[in-house]
Order: C-alpha cells, then structure tokens, then sequence
C-alpha cells in the first residue's frame, strides 16, 4: 500500500478528531463579558407580558419559606408550587445526584427571589388595562386538595375585585409532565378579550459545557423549524415567531423545561432578555369571555430529565411536533439515535453500559466487515509489493515522473488499489463522532460504571501513568491524566501499525511510529466509553486483518 496516502488517511482523521474535541468554540464567556442591545418590540394586538418589580435576592431555603406552598411528588420528581404568583419554581430530580462521589440531589427550578431563580409561569393576560389581572405578587388559594401527586391534582383560584375569577387545576404524571387547565369565570354583564400565555423565566446562565457540539440556552420546534438561540445570542437579539404547532423550553445539558402551547391555536413565541432570560409563548387569537360566561384553555408543561424513553413517550402521547429534538443529536441525527437504541439495548440484555458499547463495536466490525475485507485484501497484496517498490525506488530515485509510471503500472498489473487501506478509517469517523455525542449528550450514560476504576463511561479515564495509575500518592495535572485505557488504545494501535506495510521513507517511517502516541494523548480527554469503543475496535480490525492477510498470503504461495 502507498505509505503516503495511509499517513494523509489517518492524518485527515486525527486533524478532524483535534478540531472536533476543540469543537471550534470560542473560550468561555462571563455574562459580564456579554453585552445586551436595545431593540425596538415589534407591534402586536397581544399584551405585553413585562412587569417592573424589584427583587431583594435571598437564599433558595429562605424563598421556600417566605410563602405558602403546595407540595407535589410523584416517583420521579418533588418540589412545590409557590401560592404567591401560582410559578412552579422549586423542583428536584429524586433520581440524579450532582456529582458521582455526592448524594446531594440536582435542584433544577429556584423562585424568583434567589440568585439563580428559575420558574415556571401561566395564565391569562388581556389588552384592557382597566382589568386587574393576578400578577407575581398575588396570592391564590386553594380548594380541594392541598398536595399534588400522580393521583389528585390541585386547584388555585384568585379573584379581582371586578368579579372576574381566575382558576387553575394543575395535575401530575408519574414522570414530569404537568397539564394545567386554566379558567377565567365572569360574574358581570362586561365583555373582555383575554390571551394565554405561559412562560420560563430564567435569571442568569447556568454552569454550561460551551462545547460546539452541544446547545445549551432556549429552544423551540416551530412549525417543523428546529430554532436553537444561545444565551448570548439572545443578550444581544430578540427572538420572535408566529406559529400555528411546536413547543419551546429551556435546555440544559441533561435536562429540559419546556411549555408546549394549546393545541391548534396560533401562537407567538418569545425568547429575550431583559435582566432575566425568558421564553414564552402568548395566543394570538382572544378567547372572547361574555357577561356571565366563563373561558378555559389547556397547556402541558414538562420538566424533565432527558431520558430517551420519557423524550419520545411525550412526543408520541402527547402528539408533540419534533420533541424528540428536545436531545440535541446533531447533524448526524440518522447515525446518532440508532446508535443509542443499539446500545440501550445491549445494556438490557447485559446489564452494562461497557459491556453494550463493546458488544455495538463488534456489530459495527460486522456491519463493516465486507468493507474490511476487501481493503485487508489489498493491503495484504500491497505488503508482498514491497521489495519490487523498494527495487523500482533505487531504479527510478532520479527521475519521480518514471517512477510514478512504473509505480501505476505495477498497480495495474497486480490488481491493487492503494486507496482502499484509507476505506475502513474513513468509514468509522463519522461512526466514531456519533458514538461521542451519545456518550456526551444522554443521560442515561451519565455516572454509569464498567469494571474495575471506570466509574463514569461518560467522563475521562481518571487514572494516570504519571503516578503509575494511583500507585504513588499523589494528584497530576490534568493535562497529564494519560489513563490506562488511553495507553491499552494506543498500544492496540502501534500493533495494528505492524501489520500494515512498513513506509520505505525513513521520514515517514519516524512519523508514523509516532503516531499512537499522538492520538493517545489526544484521546485521553475523552469519554471512557469511547476510548474503549477504539480500543476494542482495534483489537477486532487487526483479527480480521491477520486472518485476511494469512489467506491472501497462502494464496499467493499456492
């Protein structure tokens, strides 16, 4: 095979493996580094949703205490609904600790009040100023039952000294799926136009990866248009759209709040920023409320760690457009999600997510083994080529044009095509970058064990050679974390380079030795399950190559 284009092969997979782990992202910002413009709202029949209030920030324990609350559970989820302003603003995810080592549970919603408030909020607004509507500030009551669960939901009610009474019953699922049904009864012979609307109020930018690859920040399917804003992209522009279906939510790395509007009625949605970031979404059309009449409309909210099987479920059962994107799978979306299922389905059948991802490996070898043959094939051919290159080489070191000649001709003679050695390197890449995004992105990967010192498949191998893998006591810089399976991949590599023709330029020779040891540091970083996934991969291509290179050589001998 020509060394050269073995070496541009795998020098082409290594840059786009380097540029894909720096994933062309600009170093992190601060919010103060950001800088917000004004921009003129555009004209609309619906109210405006903005209130002045001035906020004294307080502890997230003294928030919960400042007001009376409404308690829910269920299996999944616990938290409460503040009776000041009806918002859903303290929720806990009862199956995920913050960090592998802790058993602190992640909080996700915070009230208004405190530094990183975020909550949700609902209702109906109205063009007539002269109407007192329920703002942050007033308090509901509560008829019926006092705690929401999966079984008993909760009613608030709030009436104006107008005689006009607003009413929400809100209900739980046994995951993270809230369904309010909102009423506005009127006791007066008056007729008013009213508009609902929901909201995600969210104070500042959370902790985020920042990583290219991933969208953290607001998020929305309208009208089958995937819209991804960015925290700062939203600090320096509004977002506004008129739709006809969708949803629209705040997304976190792991976890997702979204809103998903009436159904079958237009409705405009939001994203800005104005000491606060918000996403909402108000009905464009008013529902007309008569003299001694009542209006009522429907809204789902879900809260919701993104697991794959509570992602669709909703999608499907709920007839939710594209909710399933509320997952960023990417661009690669038709390699990514299969992937997953594939892998979910090892792990139910054996019970471990190294073990899912190394039996996937296997079925991808499978999947590629024609492929690999076929390239194996040559390269074998390619490797019995050599001393006849390395004669043509001293025969025709002075004139390049008659050696590339005799180079083709031998080609041709022999049946050999040396770019098909590139085929299987370049076939896994996109494989590979999916397999890295399902690790990166799906919760169902986080804090998930393999054997031995692996803890997090999702996280780097924790060991290190510099301190002979936690052998002498004492802590490396990061950039020194080369893990046992970092070295276990480069080695399967520097053997599989064994097998492959030797390059006759000694420059190139001195570049491809080098080689393993390139990747593996470049490696080391990332997901365990991924360096496992090359390692195995590996170790599966040189078997199928020693075997294709002993029948070919046989072959050639008989």
């Amino acid at each position: 095979m020509d060394t050269k284009n073995v070496i541009a092969a795998i020098s082409l997979s290594a840059a786009v493996i380097i540029l894909y782990s720096l994933f062309f992202a600009p170093p992190p910002v601060t919010k103060e580094q950001l800088t917000e413009k004004n921009k003129t709202e555009q004209n609309t029949d619906a109210p405006s949703l903005d209130q002045k209030e001035t906020i004294t920030e307080i502890t997230r324990e003294e928030a919960l205490n400042q007001s009376k609350r409404i308690q829910f559970e269920n299996q999944n989820i616990i938290g409460s609904i503040s009776l000041k302003g009806a918002a859903i603003d303290d929720l806990t995810f009862k199956e995920y600790n913050v960090a592998l080592e802790s058993e602190e549970k992640v909080k996700l919603l915070s009230p208004r009040n405190t530094k990183d408030g975020y909550f949700i909020e609902s209702g109906f607004i109205t063009t007539d100023k002269n109407i007192e509507i329920p703002n942050s500030n007033s308090v509901w009551s509560v008829s019926g039952n006092s705690k929401l669960t999966n079984q008993s939901p909760v009613k608030l009610s709030w009436t104006n000294d107008q005689g006009i009474t607003f009413e929400k019953e809100i209900a739980l699922d046994d995951k993270f799926l809230f369904s309010v049904k909102q009423k506005v009864i009127n006791s007066t012979n008056k007729e008013y136009d009213f508009y609902s609307y929901g909201q995600i109020i969210r104070k500042q930018i959370p902790n985020i990866s920042n990583f290219y690859i991933l969208h953290e920040g607001l998020l929305a399917t309208l009208d089958d248009e995937l819209i991804e804003e960015d925290y700062d992209d939203i600090q320096e522009e509004k977002f506004s759209r008129t739709s006809q279906k969708g949803w629209l939510g705040i997304s976190d790395k792991f976890w997702i709040t979204s809103l998903i509007p009436p159904s079958g009625k237009e409705f405009k949605t939001t994203f800005d920023y104005k000491d606060k970031f918000r996403a909402n979404f108000v009905g464009t059309e008013p529902l007309e409320l008569k003299g001694n009449s009542s209006i009522e409309d429907e809204m789902q909210i879900i809260v919701a760690a993104k697991r794959v099987d509570v992602i669709d479920g909703y999608a499907e059962s709920l007839n939710i457009d594209k909710f399933d994107l509320a997952i960023d799978w990417g661009f690669l979306y038709f390699i990514t999600k299969p992937l997953f299922y594939g892998i979910d389905y090892f792990f139910k059948l054996l019970g471990n997510y190294g073990l899912a991802i190394i039996a996937i490996t296997i079925c991808i070898r499978l999947a590629f083994f024609p492929l690999a043959n076929f390239s194996f094939r040559s390269m074998a051919k390619m490797k019995a080529l050599q001393p006849e290159m390395v004669r043509l080489k001293e025969l025709h070191k002075n004139d390049k044009m008659k050696l590339q000649q005799e180079m083709m001709a031998l080609y041709k003679k022999e049946k050999v095509n040396p770019m098909s050695g590139c085929l299987p390197i370049l076939v896994q890449i996109p494989v590979f970058f999916a397999l890295y995004k399902v690790l990166f992105v799906t919760i169902e990967m986080r804090q998930m064990p393999f054997y031995g010192w692996i803890q997090d498949l999702s996280e780097r191998d924790p060991t290190s050679l510099f301190n002979l893998f936690g052998l002498l006591p004492y802590d490396v810089p990061s950039f020194l974390m080369i893990g046992a399976w970092p070295i276990a991949m480069g080695l399967s590599m520097f053997i599989q380079q064994k097998l492959n023709p030797a390059p006759t330029d000694p420059m190139q020779a001195k570049i491809f030795m080098f080689f393993p040891l390139f990747l593996t540091i470049i490696l080391a970083p990332f997901p365990a399950g991924l360096v496992i996934y090359w390692t195995i991969n590996n170790i599966l291509t040189m078997a199928q190559q020693v075997f294709i290179m002993k029948r070919t050589t046989v072959k050639t001998v008989t």
